[in-house]
């Protein structure tokens, strides 16, 4: 996996998260862009990478589709739980 090579930005309080979740359950970035299509959500694979570097605000709709796939709650992916 590359490292990153930015520092995280202030555009979301999920990106992180998103990664973390994504790679706990073995997903690439290219498998979270499918599944978040098959949910209607379309997001290029660089909008999907500034999304998870917190350079790129999140919509309520890929919100709510990113925890459920990644399944995790929406209050987790925004830190408020656990």
């Amino acid at each position: 996996m590359n490292k990153r090579k930015l520092s995280l930005g202030t555009q979301n309080m999920v990106g992180y998260r998103v990664t973390e979740a994504r790679l706990k359950i073995g997903l690439l970035q290219k498998d979270l862009l499918a599944r978040l299509q098959v949910k209607g959500i379309d997001i290029s694979a660089p909008a999907l990478s500034l999304l998870e570097g917190q350079k790129r605000p999140v919509s309520d709709f890929e919100l709510n589709a990113l925890s459920e796939i990644l399944g995790v709650s929406v209050d987790w992916l925004l830190g408020k739980s656990d």
